[in-house]
């Protein structure tokens, strides 16, 4: 199954009551509503606006070529 969000391919995620597909990539969820378009017009930081924590550690992790669990706890620590 691909994401709607960015085109890349989802995962089972089975570690909630329901099994739901999820993009590692971007973060998206089955049946999420998509609040942004991904086109050419976007900024970055209009991206990461519209992200949740995990979202946005996400797609800072692919830009930097870095672990995402190393950009999400990172994160924690900022707001703690």
């Amino acid at each position: 199954m691909k994401c709607p969000r960015c085109g890349h391919e989802m995962y089972m995620d089975s570690h909630r009551k329901i099994d739901m597909y999820m993009c590692y990539d971007c973060g998206y969820i089955e049946n999420r509503r998509i609040d942004f378009q991904l086109d050419e017009g976007t900024t970055n930081f209009e991206r990461l606006i519209g992200m949740n924590i995990n979202e946005a550690a996400a797609f800072i992790s692919k830009g930097l070529g870095l672990e995402a669990d190393s950009i999400a706890s990172w994160m924690d620590s900022a707001y703690a």
